[in-house]
């Protein structure tokens, strides 16, 4: 293991993203666990170069994100959608990196 965090929402992506910076390490050859993904958690979970991801349970609008991406996903159990602002805000937004700033500015980092 080389991260954890019991944060909510999207902050601990976002702590991850800061404990990648700090300490220059990649995702590569890892497997990204969370409980609960979204479209808006597969969009930075790309953005921040997961190789391979797990989910507890998963949106079909997040498995649509890891498929076109080609990232590895096993999962528990698959849903419709998240009930969730975030998922909305981005359901017409393909980009990570456009997803990001958006997030980014939405969680007040940048």
């Amino acid at each position: 293991m080389i991260f954890q965090s019991d944060g909510k929402w999207l902050y601990p992506l976002f702590d991850l993203e800061d404990h990648l910076n700090n300490t220059q390490q990649n995702l590569r050859r890892t497997i990204v666990w969370d409980k609960v993904i979204g479209k808006a958690s597969a969009l930075l979970l790309v953005y921040l170069k997961a190789e391979r991801v797990y989910g507890e349970l998963i949106s079909d609008l997040a498995f649509d994100v890891f498929e076109h991406f080609q990232i590895p996903l096993t999962y528990d159990q698959r849903v419709p959608r998240i009930k969730c602002k975030t998922e909305l805000l981005l359901l017409d937004i393909d980009d990570p990196h456009q997803a990001y700033q958006i997030l980014c500015k939405r969680a007040k980092r940048c």
